[in-house]
């Protein structure tokens, strides 16, 4: 196991541990100890940082299941490396955040950090894995655990609303990309995404293409919480804050953001690609933003304004897409500024949110309430959270000096020379994006204004507050402070990242173009331009909106701070439960027989479809050799057997006659020289009657079959479908065998069954040797099976079942 495999998996075994160590460190706060995991992690990984300079980059293999192309295998490069530093190095910060936000004494820390870590772990599998496979596992575990984290005062009944909605979009988009994936696989025969890029021009022409692309982008964008899937992200702030500060600052939703990047090479270039991710973002971008102008809570601001930034991410890569239609290389680099834009701003973003979730975590933490019209007049009692929220308040209205402004004005730089892009239909709707786009930003300086002057400015009103208000101690301010810090300082010093952070992510998403040639040079004063004049445009018209804002903040759209699709999901949600107790209660009836009958309908209707789609359906009475005498007798004895059973009145002879067509088919399976499956047929109906005369005692008397003619004539034509079916199958597999002249797999097992498992008996040998993990999940089930009939029996019948 290489060191890159131990990185990934330590967070999952200081998972194990933690709730061993927990009992014997009750006097230490556990966050001292699980923060171990994440800072020696952010070591690590900046000392890789000499890896993959330059476009350079590393694969560590580890086989897995390799029959199925599922392989462990770890890959670091720019892309990857970033999200891997954002996700430790923030990590780290957040636990230390957390040892002074939740009580020792009061809070489950175990729980906790075991959840955090494992979401940790997730992240990290998420970013370095090279197989689809693993990253959909890693992908899944972090639906899980955030669900987890989201739930964890899982008194509070918004927390389990949050935590189920938040489970029930991701994982349906994880299912989605794991269909895509599927799809991709089909076409190319390997999971690793560095050979899918290498085959993108045969995945272009693929009729998969567009299906594995809105499937994986499904994925994407459900995790990512962009339009119309954004609604779970705001019912996820239920979680402690500094869960919200990690989810929405560096890790799950931007898990979408690293997929989008990460798969550009693979889809990019298609005009699909481009106008979905573009569109989709746009919506996303202006409705966050808006949406966040009408919330009274101050993590309801936060949450919109986070869907809001998201959005823009998308905006970028999709226009960065762009960088893969040009007719020539300097053609693309010029449209992979929008990339650089991108990864910019995705570093930005975590700094500045990071700060502000932390510093709204401060807020409830030491006044009780993040409620907006209660808050006010702040400043002074709460100077150095005030100064944060400045700074990162600031960053995300693009505002200078700091490092929102400079990745906005790139922003809209790559706005401006849209319609220059080679994309088909850019230059019509150039402008329109261009237009909203700037919309969007005006809202952002309007929802960073009200938070700001209605958080820390204006009468301080003591009634409003349940506890004495006061700053937070030192070591809550910490975490904040340095990320605070880091925008002003990314601000100042724009290029202080650019070469071990910034340039080899780029060259990750963009492998086609030469590393050396995409070189970033960020500057906070690019002179009086465009971009400039863009931006005082935003400055002031957000600030005439803020200063009308008390006549028409009472507009009833002002007031409906709930999303409305909400009610979407509240509805389809209600519909669901709905819908299922309804066929619960038509399918759970408690009589036997129509269990029996929903399955062979299931089965009749599957079966024929199947041979009607294949166009199966063969009556073959091709004659192969003259049958012996006896033979006939033992059909003929089958035959009245089974017509017997429709006449009997008591148990026993019915037991007894069901135990002779049993029989009887093993005698045939004899006469074929089939003697291994003889015996194993012999050994099932002698264990079946003797079970059966054994349970006699606790069977309920036979009772004659009650019911309408409807009920009964339905019966009778399903047992003759299902007789009508498996004899079609017969006669329909020897035809086949006939015409198609194949070898039947059975020679395989006679020809292997004593060289490669030293069994003589075949069927024996198929059951533990060839199939041997299929026969352990039976016998898995036959074990279910029996402690249910066991509960069954000690629960005795209750009247009206016709077992």
């Amino acid at each position: 196991m290489s060191s890159l495999h131990l990185a990934i998996l330590l967070p999952f075994i200081a998972a194990i541990v933690i709730p061993f160590i927990y009992p014997l460190t009750k006097r230490l706060h556990t966050g001292w100890i699980t923060m171990l995991i994440p800072t020696a992690l952010f070591m690590y990984f900046v000392f890789r940082l000499e890896d993959t300079a330059n476009g350079g980059y590393i694969v560590e293999e580890m086989a897995w299941v390799p029959s199925l192309d599922i392989n462990f295998d770890a890959y670091l490069d720019g892309l990857g490396l970033l999200f891997a530093l954002l996700i430790t190095g923030i990590g780290a910060l957040v636990v230390l955040y957390s040892i002074f936000y939740l009580d020792k004494t009061k809070e489950q820390l175990a729980n906790f950090y075991v959840y955090l870590l494992m979401f940790m772990g997730a992240m990290l599998g998420i970013v370095l894995s090279d197989n689809l496979i693993v990253l959909y596992i890693f992908w899944e575990i972090t639906s899980l655990s955030s669900a987890l984290l989201i739930s964890y005062w899982f008194t509070n009944k918004g927390s389990i609303f949050g935590a189920r909605k938040s489970m029930l979009v991701t994982v349906f988009g994880g299912f989605a990309m794991m269909a895509g994936f599927i799809l991709l696989y089909m076409e190319t025969g390997t999971f690793s995404i560095q050979a899918l890029i290498d085959q993108r021009d045969l995945i272009m022409a693929s009729p998969y293409f567009i299906p594995a692309m809105i499937l994986v982008l499904l994925g994407a964008f459900t995790k990512s919480a962009q339009f119309p899937f954004h609604f779970w992200l705001p019912d996820a702030m239920e979680a402690p804050t500094p869960v919200s500060a990690y989810l929405h600052s560096a890790t799950m939703v931007k898990a979408g953001i690293y997929l989008v990047a990460r798969m550009t090479p693979v889809f990019a270039g298609a005009s699909e690609w481009f106008w979905i991710i573009v569109v989709t973002g746009l919506i996303t971008l202006v409705w966050g933003s808006v949406s966040a102008v009408r919330q009274k809570d101050l993590k309801g601001i936060l949450a919109f304004s986070t869907i809001s930034q998201l959005g823009l991410l998308m905006v970028l890569l999709g226009l960065g897409s762009a960088a893969f239609t040009g007719e020539t290389i300097d053609e693309n680099l010029v449209y992979s500024a929008a990339i650089m834009t991108a990864v910019i701003h995705l570093f930005n973003h975590a700094t500045f949110k990071g700060s502000l979730f932390m510093a709204v975590g401060i807020i409830d933490h030491e006044t009780g309430t993040r409620n907006l019209q209660k808050l006010g007049g702040l400043m002074a009692i709460m100077p150095v959270t005030f100064t944060i929220s400045l700074v990162g308040l600031a960053s995300m209205a693009g505002i200078p000096p700091f490092n929102g402004f400079i990745s906005k004005e790139m922003f809209f730089t790559e706005l401006l020379q849209i319609s220059s892009m080679n994309v088909s239909g850019v230059e019509t709707w150039g402008v329109v994006i261009l237009a909203v786009a700037w919309i969007a930003s005006v809202f952002t300086f309007l929802y960073c204004a009200i938070l700001f002057f209605k958080t820390f400015f204006g009468p301080f009103e003591k009634k409003n507050f349940s506890k004495e208000v006061h700053e937070a101690p030192l070591g809550m301010l910490i975490s904040p402070i340095i990320l605070g810090g880091l925008v002003i300082v990314l601000g100042l010093f724009p290029n202080l990242l650019v070469p071990t952070v910034i340039e080899p992510a780029v060259a990750s998403i963009l492998p086609h173009l030469p590393a050396e040639e995409l070189t970033i040079n960020l500057s906070l004063w690019h002179g009086l331009n465009t971009e400039l004049l863009m931006s005082l445009g935003v400055i002031g018209f957000g600030t005439t909106l803020y200063m009308t804002y008390p006549k028409w903040k009472n507009l009833a759209i002002m007031q409906q701070d709930r999303d409305p699709f909400n009610s979407v999901y509240d509805k389809g949600l209600d519909g669901l439960s709905t819908s299922s107790e309804w066929i619960t209660n038509v399918q759970m009836t408690g009589r036997l027989k129509d269990y029996f009958t929903y399955m062979l309908l299931f089965i009749v209707s599957l079966l024929t479809y199947s041979f009607i789609r294949s166009d199966s359906f063969t009556l073959s009475f091709t004659q192969t050799e003259e049958a012996p005498l006896f033979l006939y007798g033992i059909v003929f004895l089958t035959i009245l057997s089974t017509i017997a059973l429709l006449f009997m009145k008591e148990r026993i002879p019915l037991i007894i006659t069901i135990g002779v067509v049993g029989f009887l088919m093993a005698l045939l399976f004899a006469v074929f020289s089939a003697q291994d499956l003889a015996m194993t047929q012999l050994l099932i109906e002698t264990v079946t009657v003797v079970l059966l005369l054994l349970a006699f005692r606790h069977l309920p008397e036979m009772v004659q079959e009650t019911g309408s003619r409807l009920r009964k004539s339905l019966h009778i034509a399903l047992s003759a479908s299902v007789g009508l079916l498996v004899f079609l199958i017969g006669t329909a597999s020897f035809a086949l065998r006939n015409d198609a002249n194949f070898t039947p797999i059975s020679e395989y097992f006679i020809e292997n069954s004593y060289s490669l498992a030293g069994g003589e008996n075949m069927v024996n040998v198929i059951l533990v040797d060839f199939r041997g993990l299929d026969t352990i999940l039976e016998v898995l089930v036959l074990a279910i099976v029996a402690l249910a009939i066991l509960m069954m029996v000690k629960l005795r019948f209750k009247g009206g079942e016709d077992v």
